[in-house]
């Protein structure tokens, strides 16, 4: 593989898992109704931060952590609740807040918890740890080849991918933001509340199953 070639690689590979249906598409919807297009780059930073420290930490020999069943059911619990929350709260906040208080939500998301949560979403979902795992991993080192430079190209291909589609979800979402009434504003919201939700129980029941397959 040529350096071109890691580059194109990472960036279609990486596409392919971005335009996936998710919880970091969820939070990224939700955000971009309040906060407008700056939502989607925010927690694509926060996310691209994780992965770099992921990069960082593989090239320097960890990867076997990342391949351990039982870390990786332990995060998809932790990161079932963490998205329980979440759902919970985006679907109380539909159902109770009204027009009159979208004001102040916006005041409230600053791009610090932006990018926090781009970060929090990221690092507890077991799935992102195991294509790390698995099909990251083998691109980290077939990049490695080509030295540190490969691995920079590996990584900017990938986050490219990510900044690309999220950019383009939070410009559409920012954009008929103007066209929504309360009342479907509202309901758009408790729609992601119970897809985070879902998500937050196939979290859980996968890290279950892969604790109890290791006993």
């Amino acid at each position: 593989m040529t350096l071109g070639g890691i580059l194109i690689g990472s960036f279609l590979i990486g596409f392919s898992g971005a335009v996936m249906p998710g919880p970091l598409l969820g939070i990224t919807i939700n955000a971009s109704l309040k906060r407008g297009f700056a939502a989607g780059p925010l927690i694509i930073l926060g996310h691209g931060i994780l992965e770099l420290f992921l990069i960082i930490a593989m090239t320097l020999g960890l990867k076997d952590f990342f391949s351990n069943s039982t870390a990786a059911g332990f995060i998809g619990i932790l990161g079932g609740a963490y998205l329980g929350w979440m759902g919970y709260d985006m679907i109380t906040s539909s159902i109770k807040r009204t027009a009159a208080l979208q004001g102040q939500e916006t005041q409230k998301i600053n791009s610090k918890n932006l990018v926090l949560s781009g970060i929090v979403v990221s690092a507890t979902n077991p799935y992102f740890i195991l294509w790390w795992a698995a099909t990251g991993i083998e691109m980290l080192r077939q990049s490695y080849v080509f030295g540190l430079y490969g691995v920079l190209l590996f990584f900017v291909g990938h986050i490219m991918s990510d900044l690309t589609w999220y950019t383009a979800v939070s410009i559409a979402f920012s954009r008929g933001k103007k066209l929504l009434s309360d009342v479907l504003y509202r309901r758009i919201i408790f729609l992601l509340g119970l897809f985070l939700l879902a998500f937050a129980l196939y979290f859980i029941k996968n890290g279950l199953t892969l604790i109890i397959g290791m006993v």
